[in-house]
């Protein structure tokens, strides 16, 4: 018994034997960006506007267009985060400094007047 062959449909297009694989790798390969406005107006008057921006690419082809946003967020990036931790580390190391200085200048105050009442 011979399996019938499948004639092809004359409504599918020479892309529909690409299977979703295939897309999704030419999506990320160029790069899809989708743009949109939407603006609310009352009597002339704009009361909102939202500006939507869509990018779908690969990290290589958005680092390709400049788009690295995500290198720099603590939360999503090990080397950003501990760049913050030493950042927020120096900050604190500055202000105990500060306060250690300011401390040591009033007890050298209190020392003097002790030493002008005997």
């Amino acid at each position: 018994m011979t399996m019938p062959t499948r004639l092809p449909s004359p409504y599918e297009g020479p892309s529909s034997s690409a299977n979703l694989a295939d897309i999704l790798e030419r999506v990320l390969d160029k790069g899809v960006v989708i743009a949109g406005d939407i603006r609310i107006d009352l009597l002339d008057i704009e009361l909102l506007t939202i500006k939507l921006r869509l990018i779908i690419a690969s990290v290589d082809k958005a680092k390709e267009m400049g788009i690295d946003w995500w290198e720099d967020d603590p939360a999503l990036s090990s080397r950003a985060r501990r760049q913050e931790l030493a950042r927020e580390n120096a900050e604190l190391r500055a202000r105990l400094e500060r306060m250690e200085a300011i401390s040591g200048e009033e007890e050298l105050e209190r020392a003097r007047e002790g030493r002008e009442r005997s």
